[in-house]
């Protein structure tokens, strides 16, 4: 058995196929997606598992050199935004963009991660960085 880290066996596979420039995402409840990207359904119920909690142990298990997130979440989300950048701060390019087109970007995702977060635009793409 895995002694640290994620242990969710899909949320595992998926970063472990993670290559320099892949996306990933990191949803709320509501985000739709296209049918024909993979997603891993966490959600156990409204706010569990939450969408920071999630993110936290993604970025402990992977190497992001950016991020994407809807600018609709300075508006809307200030406490998840605020979450964000505190996790992030100086570590990373950070990109807005409409959420209407953050919805396209998704297409480009090796997958999505939903999780059981119910507050508005509590999305993430994280891109993948270069180990060495």
């Amino acid at each position: 058995m895995k002694k640290s880290g994620i242990i969710n066996t899909n949320i595992s596979k998926v970063l472990s196929y993670m290559r320099h420039t892949d996306l990933l995402c990191i949803s709320d409840l509501g985000l739709p997606f296209p049918n024909n990207v993979d997603y891993i359904d966490i959600s156990l119920k409204y706010g569990v598992p939450s969408f920071i909690d999630v993110l936290k142990e993604v970025y402990n298990d992977m190497k992001i050199e950016r991020i994407i997130l809807s600018e609709e979440i300075k508006m809307n989300n200030n406490k998840v935004h605020k979450q964000i950048l505190d996790l992030f701060y100086d570590d990373v390019d950070i990109d807005y963009i409409s959420h209407n087109n953050f919805k396209k970007i998704i297409l480009d995702c090796k997958a999505v991660i939903r999780t059981g977060e119910n507050t508005p635009y509590s999305n993430i793409i994280l891109q993948s960085a270069c180990i060495f």
